[in-house]
């Protein structure tokens, strides 16, 4: 019988190593490149660039910042007296610095007994500060004045708002309180002084005010009611 011939194989293609992949892809991707680069080359440099003046321009404007508020500070450094501090007040009215200045010209005032004066730089100050223990201090000023000035119920309010604030700052805080106590002390209020003794304790018992409403607890039951001195930042006092 005849053989029937042998079927045979089909052929396998040969599997190309990375080597010739990688030889194969090699001019594609080139291509591909060459060719996205030839289309959107002028947007990618165009991108660079701004965004290299946006660098530029961001470092020069700080430098600018810096230096201007060097200058702001030394100017303000250089103003000592009351007159000069209003020339940088209406030269920089927005500046952190024209309330530290407010503040300046109205302890001076408030030490020369012009009470108005006083008031208004304390108002000034305060508003320009806004937060933080400097505002705290111009706010305390600015009672003072105001008890000064015969305004006791706002006095009193404001020293009360002061004395209260638990997120206020522990020294202003306690010289607020030590002056209520001090004005309940002159009217003869003796459950308001033991309660704001009790309150100075609470705030801060190491502070020189907490020490000092024990002698004014002391003087107000031995002698009656009195009129003991208050004292504002800057060590200028007063009778009320």
């Amino acid at each position: 019988m005849p053989l029937r011939p042998t079927p045979s194989k089909p052929k396998t293609p040969p599997v190309p190593v990375a080597g010739e992949v990688a030889a194969a892809a090699g001019p594609d991707l080139d291509y591909h490149l060459q060719t996205f680069w030839e289309k959107y080359s002028t947007v990618i440099l165009g991108v660079c660039a701004v965004v290299m003046l946006a660098i530029v321009a961001k470092g020069g404007w700080e430098y600018f910042e810096a230096q201007q508020e060097a200058g702001i500070e030394k100017e303000f450094a250089a103003d000592s007296t009351p007159a000069l501090q209003k020339t940088f007040i209406a030269a920089h009215p927005d500046h952190a610095l024209a309330g530290v200045a407010e503040l300046q010209i109205a302890d001076a005032a408030y030490a020369a007994n012009q009470i108005a004066d006083a008031l208004a730089g304390y108002t000034q100050a305060a508003a320009v500060l806004k937060t933080g223990p400097l505002a705290a201090r111009a706010k305390l000023g600015l009672a003072m004045s105001k008890l000064e000035s015969g305004q006791a119920d706002e006095g009193e309010t404001a020293l009360r708002e002061l004395a209260d604030d638990p997120q206020g700052y522990k020294p202003i805080r306690t010289e607020a309180a030590y002056h209520l106590a001090s004005l309940a002390a002159a009217a003869g209020r003796s459950a308001d002084l033991q309660k704001l003794s009790t309150q100075l304790l609470q705030i801060d018992p190491d502070s020189p005010w907490t020490e000092r409403v024990f002698a004014l607890q002391a003087q107000a039951g031995a002698a009656g009611p009195s009129s003991p001195a208050i004292s504002v930042p800057g060590g200028v006092s007063f009778k009320p």
